[in-house]
């Protein structure tokens, strides 16, 4: 696991990479981006962003959910693929906010990963997001970019979750895994990562295929 001071220098480095980095999610509110986030499962945001355009001016708070056709929003957000469960996961997911929560998205993780269809990364972008309380939410690139960077091991996302907790600075969580998903979209990809054009690429353990001129070069950027 690497230490504290070598993971604020790479972050330091990706903040300077990606100022604006954020959720990429088009939302007003916390139950827009709730909704979008379900939505967002096994699908890219920009599709998502597609959709919700539409579905946000047709339904605007939990209750509009909450009383939706099962239908009608299935066939709304079939684009975003798997839209059976995610239908049925919106409207129990509102149905319970409006029973439980008075028609407000709850605050605490406990009580998001309470709704049908919410894990911890769902809660925690709601949570870093909506509500700007720092949190680690731990999509694919995010677990794929700390692993090669050796700041985490396990392959469970929970586990991964609380393992970054350990490293990275607390005032960082929220910011940190945006700049760590731009990164793994950018350059550290799924397959043939961009490791020459890397800007951390000093600082990773999984460097070996950089030439020593542009790791020196790297070495000094970073310091």
């Amino acid at each position: 696991m690497k230490a504290k001071p070598v993971v604020s220098k790479v972050l330091d480095i990706l903040e300077k990479e990606y100022p604006d980095a954020r959720v990429t999610l088009n939302f007003k509110d916390s139950l827009q981006l709730l909704m979008a986030t379900i939505l967002a499962a096994q699908c890219t945001d920009e599709r998502v962003n597609q959709v919700t355009k539409d579905l946000f001016h047709k339904y605007r708070d939990a209750a509009d959910f909450a009383k939706a056709d099962l239908k009608s929003i299935e066939q709304e957000i079939r684009p975003t693929g798997f839209y059976h469960n995610k239908s049925k996961n919106m409207i129990r997911c509102c149905q319970m906010i409006i029973q439980k929560f008075k028609g407000q998205v709850p605050r605490t993780l406990e009580e998001l990963t309470s709704l049908p269809g919410v894990g911890r990364k769902t809660a925690n972008i709601i949570l870093g997001n909506a509500y700007n309380q720092q949190a680690v939410a731990v999509d694919t690139h995010v677990k794929r970019v700390t692993h090669r960077l050796g700041w985490a091991q396990a392959e469970d996302p929970d586990k991964i979750e609380f393992e970054l907790m350990n490293v990275i600075p607390q005032n960082r969580w929220t910011l940190a895994c945006h700049q760590l998903v731009f990164h793994g979209r950018k350059i550290c990809i799924a397959r043939k990562p961009k490791c020459n054009d890397c800007p951390v690429a000093a600082l990773c353990p999984k460097v070996g295929v950089i030439p020593k001129r542009m790791r020196r070069k790297n070495v000094s950027e970073a310091a």
